[in-house]
């Protein structure tokens, strides 16, 4: 599976803001997008839940040798502790990235933690699903289904650089999707300089 497009779109300003913090891959699943950006010349922190996941883009990383192994780094955590009201168990406070990227996953109570967690002038990169999308497959829970215009909103006060909610023909649909289509939303945001 090739990154997301939406990407292509970011590389250029990840590379125009020079930034001295990575990029967080959250919930990085298989890595296809971080991996990306690391060969773009971007450092990236690929994180996710599974150790599993990690050990494969890590053994992905290496395989390639060059300068990506120093640019890259691994952090298994969960980003759906039971309570964030204690500070100690967000996984995002005191954490600083260039840019956070966000796909096919949705969990609400970290949209504030990744808004904190991104640098002035730093971007958000998200992509997942909408409230359509259970008439072409899964996921069909609401609780992981953007609202129409959920994203936007969420982002109302950063620079939205793109924007997009709608059905698209996906290359890589899901098995069990035989239209091949997926409704998603996307966004690029920058975070406002202080």
């Amino acid at each position: 599976m090739s990154h997301s497009p939406l990407l292509e779109k970011t590389v250029k300003l990840l590379h125009e803001a020079n930034m001295q913090a990575p990029v967080l891959d959250l919930a990085c699943g298989s890595g296809r997008n971080g991996l990306y950006l690391l060969n773009q010349n971007i450092p990236v922190v690929f994180a996710d839940i599974k150790e599993s996941a990690l050990e494969q883009v890590e053994s992905t990383v290496n395989c390639h040798n060059g300068e990506e192994k120093s640019t890259a780094s691994f952090w298994q955590v969960d980003f759906e502790q039971d309570s964030f009201e204690q500070e100690e168990l967000k996984p995002l406070a005191g954490k600083s990235f260039s840019a956070i990227i966000v796909f096919r996953y949705l969990h609400r109570p970290l949209f504030e933690q990744i808004k904190q967690a991104v640098i002035p002038g730093g971007y958000v990169v998200y992509e997942t699903f909408t409230v359509e999308q259970p008439q072409f497959g899964r996921p069909k829970n609401p609780n992981f289904l953007l609202n129409h215009g959920e994203l936007a909103k969420l982002f109302s006060d950063w620079d939205i650089i793109y924007s997009f909610e709608g059905v698209i023909d996906a290359k890589n649909a899901d098995a069990n999707n035989e239209s091949g289509k997926q409704a998603i939303a996307q966004i690029i945001a920058r975070k406002p300089l202080l």
